[in-house]
């Protein structure tokens, strides 16, 4: 069997954007180095300064090397039919099968990750990068971060490992049904191995255990390796820093949606960004004036008592308030978008149907604007959605009182039984913060379902 020992380095602009600047393979036979291949790159875009710096590559460098066209028959031919083995080897792996992409050249090697192989065969170290390895195993870098010198200590590693290797590990690593050369190189197998198929919310965490990513799931195990086969810089770099993962089980896709909402925002992770968001600010209401005309308006949120929705800041709200406006054919000066007019310019457009101008009766106006306040938000008082529990004994809900939802839990499937009205389950809910994002969450969830599994609907 042949390996060939692979390092690169790049101009670090992120996986899809960062090109090779020098190569280094190392065909090894498991004893010895039986060929070898090193060449500088010319990447064809400039190389940023703080490369440069831990490089010591210069843009001078590699302005007359070969550009990777012209090298990459000679690297297909002398990876054909070997293992392809690197440290963090999906780094080295995906940039070079990108280069060949971008030629048309469908790039496919067998994998071995010297990271996750040290783990296994050297346990115990604090630290799995290639400078801490060498520097225990007493191996010489001669040329640190440039491709020959850490292929060439890669390569010294890689014999050790396989010396080591009692366990049959790396037969292990191997097989195909391992998944091995997809998973993070700090993640151990058993943790993905371990992680159940059903509906819930996953943790990705750092070696330090801090949670860095909150994610929710029908199949938390297909998701959570969904995530190492994804190309995208931010999924490559966040499954880099996993060492862990954790899980909670919701029993529904609803439950799953809202316990995911409330732990991004106790939580902060690092790589969550869509509901990473501050406090709520600005409340919608509405209020009648002396004409019987029903307003829509917005405010800061402690001026508002009652808000019918919440929102994050004045372009969200406005954005919102537009949205009805177009929608129920409503009248901007009316729900304060246009100020100090006589009569709005919609009007003219003929997107107002003429209640600033006395064309239209406060009667019919305002029927159109409570259809817009009732399809704003939950648009119930008082209700209990039951969704299926964690096991086939206990009942999975969330609970609205008030039009405000108040958090989810569960109940045994019997007591569930003899709780007449929504009030009833509050004694057994895990308490949650009201938001924009868990209205929009639960008011999307009612107008896909029918109510069969919904108690209190205000019809």
């Amino acid at each position: 069997m042949l390996y060939t020992v692979v390092d690169i380095e790049t101009t670090g602009n992120g996986y899809k954007g960062s090109k090779i600047t020098e190569i280094s393979i190392f065909v090894f036979d498991g004893k010895e180095v039986v060929n070898e291949f090193t060449s500088l790159v010319n990447p064809e875009q400039n190389i940023p300064a703080f490369i440069t710096n831990l490089t010591g590559i210069t843009n001078a460098m590699v302005r007359n090397a070969p550009k990777f066209y012209e090298i990459a028959k000679k690297v297909a031919e002398i990876t054909k039919d070997t293992i392809f083995v690197a440290h963090n080897v999906n780094f080295d792996y995906n940039i070079i099968q990108e280069e060949f992409k971008h030629l048309g050249f469908d790039f496919k090697r067998k994998k071995l990750c010297t990271v996750r192989l040290s783990r296994k065969i050297i346990p115990g170290l604090s630290s799995y990068s290639l400078g801490n390895i060498c520097t225990t195993e007493n191996i010489p870098i001669v040329g640190r971060h440039r491709a020959k010198g850490d292929a060439e200590a890669t390569t010294e590693l890689f014999r050790r490992l396989l010396e080591r290797d009692n366990n049959f590990t790396i037969n292990s690593f191997l097989n195909p049904k391992s998944r091995q050369a997809t998973l993070p190189p700090l993640l151990d197998k058993k943790v993905v191995d371990n992680l159940p198929e059903t509906f819930g919310v996953y943790y990705f965490k750092n070696i330090e255990k801090e949670i860095i990513y909150v994610g929710k799931a029908n199949n938390i195990k297909q998701r959570v390796i969904s995530h190492f086969y994804d190309k995208k810089k931010k999924e490559q770099t966040m499954c880099m820093e996993t060492a862990d993962i954790s899980f909670t089980k919701t029993g529904s896709e609803l439950l799953a949606l809202l316990h995911e909402s409330a732990e991004i925002k106790q939580v902060y992770p690092k790589f969550n960004r869509a509901q990473r968001r501050a406090g709520e600010a600005i409340g919608l209401f509405s209020y009648e004036d002396q004409k019987g005309i029903i307003h829509l308006a917005y405010n800061r949120l402690k001026l508002v008592p009652n808000p019918m929705m919440k929102y994050y800041s004045v372009a969200e709200a406005r954005n919102h308030l537009e949205t009805l406006c177009k929608e129920f054919e409503l009248c901007p000066k009316y729900c304060h978008l246009q100020t100090n007019v006589s009569s709005c310019f919609h009007f003219q457009l003929k997107e107002c149907r003429g209640i600033c101008s006395d064309k239209e009766t406060v009667e019919d106006y305002n029927i159109r604007v409570k259809k817009a306040i009732k399809s704003v938000g939950i648009g119930a008082e008082n209700l209990v959605i039951k969704e299926k529990g964690r096991t086939e004994k206990e009942v999975g809900f969330a609970l609205i009182l008030d039009g405000i939802y108040q958090g989810f839990g569960y109940v045994d499937i019997h007591q569930s039984a003899q709780l007449e009205n929504p009030e009833d389950y509050q004694f057994f809910v895990e308490p949650k913060k009201d938001n924009r994002d868990v209205q929009r969450i639960i008011a999307a969830y009612l107008k896909k379902q029918n109510t069969n599994n919904i108690e209190g609907v205000v019809p």
